[in-house]
């Protein structure tokens, strides 16, 4: 049943993204040169435009490489354009929501993957969160918000964009365990950009790493929802591809802990997390903690929220729209 429900949201979904790809070519045809230019030069800043490659390689229990070209919206929340608005309103947080959670002061940007033509396939988008003192703008923060899509969850939390180590707090693969640590860094979106999270595992070592790298494009010769068309769906066929493969390779797999001991995964993450952080159990940031929490539930209610109190890390779990349905 649950087979023939899945096959089911999928030709649904398909038909659907048939019928928007074909509104959006006649929306496209229609629109004047001098339209969509002028609307370009406007809203320089409130929307710009990266490709690059996302790269992986496994090196335990098998080594196994792979790399694809990806396509990615950086989008000013303080000004976004207003075309992109409903496609982001309904998943993230706005920049007041941002700023009270990481504490800042200045613009926030949203990199994200933006659904196209009804579907939404979006493993990792980024905050990057701004402090302003006089006439100086930097960086102090990232938001990480990591779906693992097969199973509808999302867990959104705050980073050291310049280097930080965060215990793994959600089942992102069934190829592996709940066991490692995420080494992360974000660069300062500029001309380019990059991430990189390094997987350090107790038995493996750093045995897994993902970056992604990307360039500018130039937005006065791309229509944006052209540039993005489709880019979701990619992605999705590139994951499971993948998957298949480390299935083939032999690698064990393993079920989400949530079938076996509930949303306890949870509470030990925000424990291992505590331990990486060094920090005593004392609640200093629980006041911190709790304005955080409430400013996510204004935009997301229900949603399942733990706090690392000890240490001021704050974690956020939530069900994600499976792009299926």
């Amino acid at each position: 049943m649950e087979l023939v429900y899945l096959l089911g949201s999928m030709i649904k979904t398909t038909v659907i993204s048939l019928l928007l790809s074909l509104n959006l070519l006649w929306r496209r045809l229609i629109m004047s040169e001098k339209t969509s230019s002028s609307g370009n030069e406007k809203d320089e800043d409130s929307l710009i435009l990266y490709e690059g490659k996302v790269w992986h390689e496994r090196r335990q229990p098998v080594v196994h490489r792979f790399d694809y070209t990806v396509r990615y919206a950086l989008i000013n929340l303080n000004n976004p354009p207003p075309w992109i608005l409903p496609i982001i309103s309904s998943n993230h947080m706005n920049a007041s929501q941002v700023q009270a959670i990481a504490g800042t002061n200045g613009p926030v940007y949203l990199l994200t993957m933006p659904t196209s033509v009804g579907y939404e396939q979006n493993p990792l988008s980024v905050y990057y969160c701004y402090d302003v003192e006089g006439t100086i703008k930097f960086l102090r923060k990232c938001i990480a918000e990591v779906t693992n899509t097969p199973w509808g969850e999302r867990v959104s939390f705050v980073f050291d964009p310049n280097s930080d180590l965060v215990a793994k707090p959600l089942h992102v693969s069934p190829f592996m365990d709940m066991l490692g640590n995420w080494k992360m860094h974000a660069s300062l979106p500029g001309s380019s950009l990059a991430l990189t999270i390094l997987v350090q595992h107790p038995e493996f070592g750093n045995y897994f790493t993902a970056t992604l790298q990307a360039k500018k494009v130039e937005q006065l010769i791309v229509n944006p929802e052209i540039f993005l068309w489709l880019m979701p769906h990619k992605v999705a066929i590139w994951i499971y591809w993948q998957a298949l493969q480390l299935w083939w390779k032999g690698v064990p797999f393993v079920s989400h802990p949530k079938y076996s001991n509930g949303n306890s995964y949870r509470d030990q993450a925000l424990q291992r997390d505590s331990q990486l952080q060094s920090a005593p159990v004392c609640g200093q940031h629980e006041n911190l903690c709790q304005k955080r929490h409430e400013t996510f539930s204004q935009k997301f209610v229900p949603c399942l929220n733990k706090c690392n109190t000890e240490c001021g890390r704050w974690f956020v779990w939530r069900d994600a729209r499976w792009p299926w349905s």
